[in-house]
């Protein structure tokens, strides 16, 4: 037996203002609004779904699941999505790669890194 992964969820007290936020971030399209549930479609090439559910009591300090997402213009979509309102957390270098720690609207970790380097075709 095997699964597929449909959909990575996030817990918030506000799915349809951060459903939106996240659609506008990553591309993808608000496609159910379940009221509770908002549903996000990411474009190819990736996840193919985000959701972002609505409870009554979010889980306090940090996320213990969080998406790693990569751009060949790491410095410049960091300052893009924080000036679209996401908060700088941290940066970390290791092994060739570099990446920005960061939180979204309602405090959900996310990391956006540049691409690995490569080692030289010889």
């Amino acid at each position: 037996m095997s699964v597929l992964v449909g959909m990575t969820t996030f817990d918030c007290t506000d799915p349809q203002t951060l459903g939106a936020w996240w659609a506008e971030r990553t591309g993808g399209k608000v496609v159910k609004d379940h009221g509770f549930l908002v549903m996000v479609e990411l474009p190819p090439g990736g996840t193919r779904m985000l959701g972002f559910h609505r409870v009554d009591d979010p889980t306090p300090g940090k996320n213990k699941v969080h998406l790693d997402m990569a751009s060949r213009d790491r410095v410049a979509e960091v300052d893009a999505w924080i000036a679209a309102g996401a908060k700088y957390v941290a940066e970390h270098s290791f092994g060739g790669l570099t990446w920005t720690v960061l939180e979204d609207p309602e405090g959900n970790q996310c990391c956006i890194s540049g691409y690995p380097e490569r080692p030289s075709q010889s």
